[in-house]
């Protein structure tokens, strides 16, 4: 019952959100002035479904960027991104619906490559003087991959046939259209999907040779890639190095190390600085006040800047209070550095969301933006004392040090003394944990062997599938470790619990960034214990 209430108020509160925005003066506009990264939370906050009248006022760059963010997915952060076809399917329904000469006009004005790729995904394109494709056609004539015979279509001396039936009124509409009033446009998505119709594996036995379609797949990731990057994001593939170099940096050297080469490769193919960073892009474009910067903020659709780090609680309570006082101090020192840090948090804001998890979910960029400060945190208090000038650090440190450097310091310190550690305890309790059941003894022993191989390569995170054994056990214990043995740790509220006889209930999503070397101590009680959680 109280999902379904929540998912009633979610709905409405969307509704509520789209009405106001339709209702904004100007919005034709306004609206094509939005960044893509903010449109898309816009779309994705009311529904793309339900955003029909706001896509068909979008620009053809909106439209490219959003499918950047939209049309690509993994199974879980850090995972390759496939292109979804059927989401591609979906937006092209929700163009369509606007009228199919709007959106024929829109997708004539993107690239023709990155549309015969996708449509290439829904269908089969032949000659007619080449392949029949009638219903009268022979079972043994028919294209691998074609569906439906009777929904075979000719347009434009070309015949079509889908490969997924889904949205495919909308996709004939639409290729009619651009048939009709954009014809040397429509010819080149034909030509393309009519060659990737045709590829087929070799027969000469070199079968780890890529097919057109695949090879198209992949250089349209490439593109996109290109793209993203310009924008500040970072490819999984960068953040998974990157993270992994940084477990490995060695603080006990005489020196700091040298600049991380994927850091400095990224930072070189951007254009400029930018001046507004904000987790999930490398930047915002600017955007003047109105209506509805103003109806996109109260919603929490536009991002808060990076600056309200500054802000708040710089009490010594502060989880952040160091981080924040010493980009105070920036702050207040220069403005070219402080967009120079902002650049860098938000580079690893992105890093993390491109290639964490957060309690088996991708995280959200505010919470990207935390855990990076929470990190550069933890990497303050643990900068090592031989690449220090003093005993402490001056207050000035982060006008002459760059963020990067201290988030790998942080890092570090989170593999070695949290993730490792839990995982080693956790194996030497599994060594000597006997159960009378047999069943649920083999479980245990699967993960004990699974989660000692997976420590040893330094990824304890891999052996979470046999992680749920614990729960048996106990449910706030497994909700601890499964927190504590992720790529990046949190401190799961669990934790806390255990030293407070008090706490009756315990969230399953409550949850810390671990920011300082006080709550590792805490962690470090906590596993101390974990025998002893386990047998009672």
């Amino acid at each position: 019952m109280r999902n379904d209430l929540a998912a009633k108020r979610h709905t409405r509160d969307a509704g509520d959100l789209l009405a106001r925005v339709l209702d904004t003066p100007h919005l034709a506009r306004v609206l094509p002035m939005l960044p893509a990264e903010v449109f898309h939370r816009l779309i994705e906050r009311c529904g793309l479904e339900e955003c029909g009248d706001l896509v068909a006022l979008a620009t053809p760059e909106q439209l490219t960027g959003v499918f950047d963010l939209d049309l690509w997915r993994s199974d879980h952060p850090g995972l390759e991104e496939q292109f979804d076809a059927d989401r591609f399917g979906v937006w092209l329904e929700v163009l369509v619906e606007s009228g199919a000469d709007i959106a024929a006009r829109k997708v004539s004005e993107m690239d023709a490559d990155l549309v015969a790729g996708a449509l290439a995904q829904h269908m089969l394109v032949v000659d007619p003087a080449s392949r029949p494709l009638s219903a009268s056609s022979g079972e043994d004539e028919r294209p691998a991959g074609m569906l439906d015979e009777r929904s075979v279509r000719e347009i434009g001396g070309y015949l079509i046939a889908p490969t997924r039936l889904n949205s495919w009124d909308a996709i004939t509409a639409l290729l009619m259209d651009l048939d009709s009033d954009h014809r040397e446009y429509f010819q080149r998505v034909m030509h393309g999907c009519r060659r990737l119709s045709n590829s087929a594996p070799e027969i000469d036995g070199l079968d780890d040779l890529m097919i057109d379609r695949e090879q198209v797949m992949f250089d349209l990731g490439l593109q996109r890639e290109r793209r993203r990057e310009q924008h500040g994001f970072v490819t999984p593939e960068q953040a998974r190095a990157f993270l992994q170099m940084s477990r490995q940096i060695e603080l006990d050297q005489g020196t700091a190390p040298a600049a991380n080469p994927i850091t400095a490769a990224y930072f070189r193919q951007l254009d400029e600085p930018v001046a507004t960073p904000a987790a999930g892009g490398g930047g915002e474009r600017s955007l003047s006040g109105g209506p509805l910067l103003n109806i996109l903020l109260e919603a929490g659709v536009l991002p808060e800047p990076p600056r309200a780090l500054l802000e708040g609680s710089t009490d010594g309570a502060s989880r952040l209070a160091l981080i924040r006082s010493h980009m105070q101090r920036v702050n207040d020192h220069s403005e070219i550095v402080r967009l120079e840090r902002n650049h860098e948090l938000a580079y690893l804001a992105n890093t993390i969301l491109a290639a964490c998890a957060i309690q088996g979910r991708t995280a959200t960029p505010r919470e990207a933006s935390d855990a990076a400060a929470a990190v550069c945190n933890l990497g303050l208090e643990n900068w090592p004392l031989q690449w220090r000038r003093g005993t402490i650090l001056p207050d000035d440190f982060l006008i002459d040090h760059g963020l990067v450097h201290v988030f790998q310091v942080g890092w570090r310190v989170l593999h070695r003394d949290v993730c490792m550690l839990a995982a080693e305890h956790l194996v030497g309790v599994l060594t000597h944990l006997h159960c009378v059941d047999d069943h649920l003894q083999a479980g245990l022993g699967t993960l004990r062997s699974d989660m000692e191989g997976a420590w040893r390569n330094g990824t304890p995170w891999r052996a979470h599938a046999h992680l749920d054994v614990i729960a048996i056990l106990d449910s706030p214990t497994w909700a601890a470790l499964r927190g504590l043995t992720s790529e990046l740790p949190i401190m799961h509220g669990a934790i806390d619990a255990s030293r407070n006889a008090r706490t009756l209930r315990i969230s399953a999503s409550s949850f810390e960034f671990i920011s300082e070397n006080t709550q590792i101590a805490s962690i470090r009680q906590f596993l101390g214990l974990l025998a002893g959680r386990l047998t009672e």
